[in-house]
């Protein structure tokens, strides 16, 4: 079975999504039409927006309610060079014209000084909450794991006890023609595997 265009009476797929993506199963539009893209339009995300955005991300699960995510953000020409120092150069092609620029950090540790074994997962679940809040509000987003990481801890001065994950792109979503020509090819909502493909039952 594949969903169809319309769910419910509210959310539809976009064309492109419907042109490229099929779920094995029923799910809300929202989970098929979120997808990285590349462009961005050169359009200010306002701060009631961008915080709306983390206002989600707060709330993601957390393990023992430890919130470990802490996310530095980058707005002015000012900020976004100093995450422009790090970025690796075929990445610095695209998010040089992202709107915001975040980097997404977790504390490996728990309040008693033991390590936290949830930190990255609870960081996984606050970046996924930022991805479909911006969805939701007409935003795309893209995570970037190509940067050097030592040289953005330098750079942001990240102390020791936080771990880097990945820098996120956000903005409103652009014409793929702004993009350079072997990105344009790519400027597509991508397939998934079968679901079955990812399904173990019982045990391995």
């Amino acid at each position: 079975m594949t969903v169809s265009a319309q769910v419910d009476n509210q959310a539809v797929l976009t064309p492109e999504v419907e042109a490229n993506r099929k779920a094995d199963y029923p799910v809300h539009p929202l989970f098929l039409n979120r997808w990285s893209s590349r462009a961005f339009e050169e359009k200010e995300v306002t701060h009631e927006t961008l915080y709306t955005i983390l206002e989600a991300a707060r709330w993601a699960p957390s393990s023992s309610n430890l919130q470990p995510w802490r996310f530095v953000v980058a707005q002015t020409e000012e900020q976004k060079q100093k995450f422009q120092s790090f970025i690796k150069p075929n990445n610095q092609l695209w998010t040089k014209h992202a709107p915001v620029l975040l980097l997404i950090l977790s504390n490996k540790f728990r309040q008693d000084g033991e390590p936290s074994g949830a930190h990255a997962f609870d960081a996984g679940a606050a970046w996924a909450s930022i991805a479909f809040q911006a969805n939701l509000l007409g935003l795309a987003t893209r995570a970037v794991g190509g940067y050097d990481r030592e040289k953005a801890r330098e750079v942001l001065q990240v102390p020791a006890e936080y771990e880097l994950h990945a820098v996120i792109a956000l903005g409103y979503r652009g014409a793929p023609e702004t993009l350079a020509e072997d990105f344009q090819q790519r400027e597509l909502p991508n397939g998934r595997r079968a679901l079955s493909e990812s399904i173990i039952e019982g045990s391995f």
